[in-house]
């Protein structure tokens, strides 16, 4: 019998995708990942009722290494990254994989809405489909990798939790980043760097003082609600210069851009040819939906992507995500926008 090694959180999804695992004939090992914070009891819980056993490592270091710097260096940039594009391949699928070779595993797992088949990702089902995070993992992550959920939708992975009774079939989702539990992004990255948010100016699209912001990199592209400024018409933060500290907002027109340049990138599929445009479709957030595009790989390695329409509240820092029809090509972070 195949084992396989399975990301056990302590959630519903990663419980039923033990579950399905086991049914398909293979020999579950549940791997947890211990980043300081509460989580380890509700994993061993949901092992215990699945009989799956349980390994705890301790990702601490590296979260902090590849996860918590780049996350809070990006945003004083003025960027938004995304810290589980991050950690997927270089935390968590990683420590799959290691605990899989230790252990003489062939296959890693996750309870992903997505689909992997002959080393390619593949979208879910429409309604939880998150391919869009997985796309920076290696060939070898890929690879070795089992996706248990991809034909379920999640009303459906909870009406089998609950058939199967297990204790996790009504726990809430997760909806914060696992090291930022309370949601707070400011109050982590003053804790984090030791430097406390400076005030600064918000401006007009012409430069003009309006108002007084808490500190930039509190604000996001696209952000409406929060900003404290007395106006006629509603505002959007459309920009952010952190070396002036100041935060540009302006009409919700004004977040419409058709162009953007991102760099890192990463190839599930083969990569097109240096300057030959490549017809796809592109996800620039991971609850928006994808758009007519057209990718275009630089001689320097970045990717230049050019919708076919005005994309709307494109951010620095974000993952742009290429689809050839349900298979991910690939995906890198945005540097800046046209």
């Amino acid at each position: 019998m195949d084992k396989v090694v399975l990301g056990l959180s302590g959630g519903v999804d990663s419980a039923v995708a033990a579950h399905l695992l086991r049914e398909s004939g293979l020999e579950v090992y549940g791997l947890y990942l211990d980043n300081g914070l509460p989580g380890a009891d509700a994993a061993r819980e949901a092992a215990a009722s699945l009989s799956v056993p349980l390994t705890i490592t301790d990702s601490r270091e590296a979260m902090e290494q590849h996860v918590c710097t780049p996350f809070a260096e990006a945003y004083l940039r003025g960027e938004t990254p995304n810290p589980c594009i991050l950690c997927n391949p270089a935390v968590k699928f990683r420590a799959l994989l290691d605990e899989a070779e230790r252990i003489g595993a062939k296959y890693i797992a996750t309870g992903h809405y997505a689909r992997a088949e002959n080393g390619a990702i593949y979208r879910g089902q429409p309604e939880n489909d998150q391919s869009y995070m997985l796309c920076r993992l290696t060939p070898d992550e890929v690879n070795a990798l089992l996706l248990p959920l991809a034909p379920y939708k999640k009303t459906e992975v909870r009406a089998l939790a609950e058939e199967l009774g297990l204790p996790v079939a009504h726990k809430p989702d997760s909806m914060d980043i696992c090291f930022i539990p309370d949601g707070d992004y400011a109050a982590f990255l003053e804790r984090y760097t030791g430097q406390p948010m400076q005030p600064g100016n918000f401006v007009d699209e012409q430069g003009h003082v309006i108002g007084r912001h808490k500190g930039a990199a509190r604000y996001t592209i696209g952000q409406r609600k929060g900003l404290g400024i007395s106006a006629e018409t509603r505002l959007f933060v459309s920009g952010k210069n952190m070396a002036e500290n100041t935060v540009t907002v302006g009409l919700e027109s004004a977040l419409f851009r058709s162009s953007l340049l991102a760099d890192e990138w990463n190839w599930i599929a083969a990569p097109p040819a240096v300057g030959q445009p490549l017809p796809c479709t592109a996800r620039t957030r991971y609850h928006q939906p994808e758009r007519p595009a057209t990718a275009t790989l630089l001689p320097d390695g970045r990717v230049r992507v050019d919708f076919a329409a005005p994309q709307r509240a494109i951010a620095p820092g974000q993952a742009v995500v290429l689809y050839n029809g349900e298979s991910v090509i690939g995906g890198g972070t945005i540097l800046n926008v046209e």
